[in-house]
């Protein structure tokens, strides 16, 4: 949930809260506090469906969930190797959570591959759901089994549910008109109704789903309703599975209102589509896809209604381009992209600065250099986004910390543009942008006012009483320049990269000139209005912990152990990065110590360091995937005790 949400503690295991024997035979059904679950198989075994699937049910039902999507960066990666392992972990309670939670308790393993790539984050005790239809010879030696795991012995420490999938699927299916290969395609769907009778989730969603989804291809839709049924129908008869779970909705964990299952670029996509609407002015969005950024492109194109436009470029640097235009144009103007192409839009950006024009530039940071890990998730792009142009050309930087706050800070990067007349960078990252939570839909009135007043007439007068049009006069306030849309009579300008003269904004090569509009571009950036910083130190804590952008949820996650083993922390986290939030140095120099956790090798701390002279200590991670709370909680506290 957002940050806003009144929380409780997030304990470090599940917790039994209750248990009910039926008589007659009928299975015992354990109520929990909360469980995480990672489904994994081949990446064409449907792991990302399943879990997504799964996943609505489980929003729709009420409880508080947080998702992490986990796949290859190849369209189709070996089959049965350990490096084509797709999975979904889904971690979801009765009482409000935050990470997709450190170690599944039931793992769902489709093929050895996914039992191998995945057993090693599981604790003693856990769940183990295999299909042992895949166990074959083969299959087991391809990733390095040379006896069955199955069988040596080797998970004696688990709960082990040994289930034929495969066999079970097909069987079901036997009277549609589909070959054993077709057939085989809908296993997926039997775990997920399995999976769903196991922790009484609604079914009425996903049947729908299917109904909707295979419209027009019938059979298709009949087979996978029936592989869904049957699995559920399996965990309801078999002995294997003899107690079933419950996991009471969150009902104190959010705020009245009307909630959704949202990811983070669906609502960075709402966010922008709403801005536009909020500004009255169309949505132009010039984007050439990239993973993890892609599905912004995907969503935005489906709401022409909303006057938004996308053009899919030919590269980076025409979808940039493109966005530059409409924003001389009048529009609310965005790019996406990862990090690879924030370098290629690095000239346009710089161009964006110059003109000053409004611009979002949304990166959904992934693993790098070059192509890295276009799949794994990091945050390594701060200083590009601070420093990657030529030359002096500040932009404001901000970061969302859940995938439900990409809405509120997309409206947020909307604001300054408008209002400052600048681009803005705005840092997701592929953590946010593929996993999910539970979403208050905001009421109309809660929305920001974002109309702004494009200039209409001359603005300045000369000497000898002309009026005339200066396009680079300035608002006292803002310092942002008039928004002159083309063809409006009277208010022709000329535009380019070349330094512009103050006020005139004709061609200038004077040096004080040239000085003047370096300083004043900067000023405009640093006197942008944002937020004081909030700290969350309820005991008067002699060391802070500083976050920025997804790490969000594993910092907090890991300070609420912390404090419940009687640990003082404070904690605050920054959604401004450029410029800082005015109030952050003294915040720093009220605390002795400052620990600043990153997906990076300190690129924040690096920035601190150099700002505020304060001796900010680094805790690093750079191996694709999100922090762990109790890893981050016992290096957290090592830090502080230092």
């Amino acid at each position: 949930m957002t940050s806003q949400v009144s929380r409780t503690t997030e304990q470090a295991d599940g917790t039994v809260v209750g248990e009910q024997r039926k008589p007659g035979g009928v299975k015992a059904v354990r109520r929990l506090d909360r469980v995480i679950i990672r489904f994994a198989g081949d990446s064409g075994d449907g792991m990302q469906l399943t879990g997504d699937r799964f996943t609505s049910e489980t929003a729709s039902f009420g409880n508080d969930l947080s998702t992490l999507p986990n796949f290859p960066a190849e369209i189709r990666a070996p089959a049965g190797t350990l490096p084509g392992v797709s999975s979904f972990q889904l971690h979801f309670a009765d009482h409000d959570i935050l990470t997709p939670g450190d170690a599944p308790n039931v793992l769902v393993a489709m093929n050895p591959a996914a039992l191998k790539a995945n057993i090693g984050d599981l604790p003693r005790g856990a769940e183990i759901i295999v299909n042992t239809d895949e166990f074959t010879k083969r299959a087991m030696q391809k990733v390095g089994y040379d006896a069955s795991p199955l069988e040596d012995g080797s998970l004696d420490g688990y709960s082990l549910h040994p289930v034929p999938l495969t066999t079970l699927t097909v069987e079901a299916l036997k009277e549609f008109d589909l070959s054993r290969k077709e057939a085989e395609r809908s296993k997926n769907m039997f775990a997920l109704g399995l999976l769903s009778w196991m922790y009484h989730r609604p079914t009425e969603g996903t049947e729908r789903f299917l109904q909707q989804k295979f419209a027009r291809k019938p059979e298709v839709m009949k087979a996978n309703l029936a592989a869904f049924r049957a699995g559920w129908n399996f965990g309801e008869t078999t002995e294997d599975f003899a107690v079933s779970y419950e996991i009471a909705p969150a009902t104190t964990a959010f705020p009245v209102g009307t909630y959704r299952n949202i990811s983070g670029n669906l609502a960075l996509a709402y966010g922008l589509v709403t801005a536009s609407r909020q500004a009255d002015l169309p949505l132009f969005l010039g984007s050439y896809p990239i993973t993890p950024a892609s599905d912004i492109l995907h969503e935005l194109s489906k709401h022409k209604n909303f006057g938004v436009r996308t053009f899919q470029a030919e590269d980076e640097i025409a979808g940039i381009g493109a966005a530059l235009g409409a924003a001389f144009g009048g529009s609310l103007a965005v790019t996406t992209t990862s990090g690879p192409g924030v370098a290629l839009k690095a000239e346009t950006v710089g161009l964006a600065v110059s003109l000053e024009l409004p611009l979002l530039v949304v990166d959904i940071q992934r693993g790098g250099p070059s192509t890295g890990l276009p799949t794994k998730t990091e945050q390594a792009d701060l200083l590009q986004a601070m420093y990657g142009r030529n030359g002096e050309a500040p932009v404001p930087v901000i970061a969302p910390r859940t995938p439900a706050d990409c809405f509120d800070t997309a409206l947020e990067a909307a604001r300054i543009a408008l209002t400052y007349r600048t681009p803005v960078m705005l840092l997701s990252d592929g953590y946010l942008a593929n996993g999910s939570e539970p979403w208050r839909i905001p009421e109309l009135e809660e929305l920001p006012d974002l109309r702004v007043q494009f200039a209409s007439g001359p603005n300045h007068t000369l000497e000898d009483g002309t009026e005339v049009f200066w396009p680079y006069k300035r608002d006292p306030q803002t310092l942002a320049r008039p928004w002159a849309v083309p063809g409006t009579p009277g208010l022709e300008h000329r535009i380019g990269g070349i330094e512009k003269q103050d006020g005139t904004g004709n061609i200038s090569y004077d040096p004080a000139n040239h000085d003047f509009m370096v300083r004043t571009r900067q000023a405009k950036i640093d006197g942008i209005d944002v937020p004081d910083l909030e700290v969350d130190d309820p005991d008067g804590a002699r060391a802070l912990v500083l976050g920025w952008g997804s790490t969000y949820g594993p910092i907090t996650a890991a300070v609420r152990r912390l404090r419940a083993a009687g640990e003082p922390i404070a904690q605050a986290h920054l959604r401004h990065l450029n410029p800082f939030p005015r109030n952050l140095g003294a915040v720093l120099r009220g605390y002795d110590k400052v620990v600043i956790p990153e997906m990076n090798l300190g690129q924040l701390a690096t920035l601190i360091r150099a700002k505020y002279l304060v001796d900010a200590h680094s805790y690093n991670q750079v191996n694709g995937m999100p922090f762990k709370a109790e890893q981050l909680a016992t290096a957290l506290k090592e830090a502080i005790h230092d």
